[in-house]
Formats: C-alpha cells, structure tokens, sequence
C-alpha cells in the first residue's frame, strides 16, 4: 500500500505534468492566431492573383504554350512534396498524413500511373524521419523551416520542383499537406502543383479563348503578363499549402495538449 509521502508525490507530478501541456496549448494557441491571421493575409492576394490570370487568359487568345502548363502524355516520373511538422506533440497530425500518402501512393498512383517512378521533397523534420525510413529516392528535405517560416523558402521549394520538372526527371508535382478547416478539424489533402491545372487549358497546354464580358488594356501584351504570372502563381500555391500546414499543425497540437491536460 503506497504511503502518503508517495501519493502526494504523484499529485505533484500529474498537476506539474498538467501545468505543462497547459502551457503548450497556450503557445499553441498563440501560434495559430498567427498562422490564422497569416492565411488570411495572403488570400487577397492570392484571389486576385487568380482573377488576374484568368482575365489573361481570357484574353491571350488560343496558341498560348508555356512549360508550367503543358500536360505531357507519357508521366514516367513523379515528384511528391509532403508537408508535415518538425515538432510532435500534435496528437495523429503527421502519422494521419503519412498513412494518407502512403495509400494515395500503393493505391491511386499505382492504378493511374504502373511503373512510374516516384520521387520526394520532405518539409518538416517529422516527414524527413518516416520517408527515410521508407528508401525513398529523396531529392531534398527540407527540416526546420517552421520556427522562422517565410517567403524565401517557399520559392526555393518551388524552384527545386521545377528544376526536376524542366528536366524532364519528373512530369508532375503534386503536394501533400493536412488542410486547416479549422480548429477541430484538420484533413490530409492533395493538390497539383505542376503542371499548373487550369479550367481554360487544354491538353496540349495551349490556353483556349473564353468568352469575356469587359474589354481590357493590357500593358505590356498578354503572353508577356502571362509569363511573369504562371511562375509567381506556382509559387503562392506552395506558400499557402505552407501556411494552411502550420495553422493546422498548431490547431492539432492544441487540442492535444488540451485533452493531455484535461486527462492529467
């Protein structure tokens, strides 16, 4: 029978343990109102973006090609980009998506595409661990980025895709991330990257012509405005993927700290 010496002892380590995961949530917390008021800072820009590149096309006429839209006919290789966290303590937010893109990859990618080959970018330290693990052909990871998450990195992301992609050693990019609905809810997702999918673009990648009801004045002319925007369109993608990963893991970590203290 444990003294009462030993029973107060443990009291004190569940109500240490259960100032702990108190605080964690608390910096969690902190953490995704930033991370909110992050994404909502780039949606403007990102739709207006994306209004902007539509008028352009709208208007650029059929014959339009660029390599970033161009949908090849023989896929022989694959790059996927998975975003995942550095950090654990976040309750099933990294082994959700691990086993998601494990079965999109056995499952999906093997129907549609038998015998492609299949390489990988991790984000996040977590991703680089379970990937390696698995003998991946890993092309780059990307860990730490999450403590001073910018721009930059996003662009140099993007541009490592692309180098394999304008090489011709991959024909798509696709990006697997866990999408932050909100704060309960965060789900594995999968978007293409490259080549850019687009509702106006056929399969030869040229872009055809729409009907448009506002006559515009483009300066300079439209394949010049096209081709400034097709590669800062790709980068933005891989910037809010960037941004909805980390409000989602922080989402994940605090209501795991909040169960651990609420079970302390």
């Amino acid at each position: 029978m444990p003294t009462l010496r030993t029973i107060r002892r443990r009291i004190t380590a569940v109500q240490n343990t259960a100032k702990i995961t108190q605080a964690m949530r608390m910096i969690s917390a902190a953490q995704l109102k930033r991370a909110q008021n992050n994404i909502e800072s780039a949606r403007p820009y990102v739709l207006k973006l994306a209004d902007i590149l539509g008028n352009v096309v709208d208007a650029v006429g059929e014959g339009y090609s660029h390599p970033l839209i161009e949908k090849r006919e023989e896929i022989k290789g694959i790059t996927l980009i998975t975003i995942a966290s550095d950090r654990g303590l976040c309750g099933s937010f990294n082994n959700n998506l691990f086993r998601f893109v494990t079965n999109y990859i056995d499952t999906e990618l093997f129907k549609e595409h038998h015998g492609v080959h299949i390489n990988h970018i991790t984000v996040g330290k977590r991703t680089g661990q379970f990937f390696r693990k698995q003998n991946v052909d890993l092309i780059k990871d990307y860990s730490g980025i999450f403590s001073n998450l910018n721009f930059t990195v996003a662009k140099d992301i993007v541009n490592v895709a692309k180098n394999e992609y304008f090489k011709g050693k991959t024909d798509k990019v696709i990006i697997a991330f866990n999408e932050f609905k909100n704060v309960i809810i965060q789900r594995p997702k999968l978007i293409q990257l490259l080549p850019i999918v687009s509702t106006v673009s056929n399969t030869n990648g040229k872009l055809e012509k729409e009907k448009f009801n506002l006559d515009y004045i483009f300066e300079p002319e439209q394949k010049a405005i096209l081709d400034d925007l097709l590669p800062k369109y790709v980068d933005i993608q891989l910037w809010r993927t960037l941004l909805e990963s980390f409000a989602a893991e922080q989402a994940a970590r605090m209501m795991a700290m909040e169960n651990a203290t609420k079970n302390a």
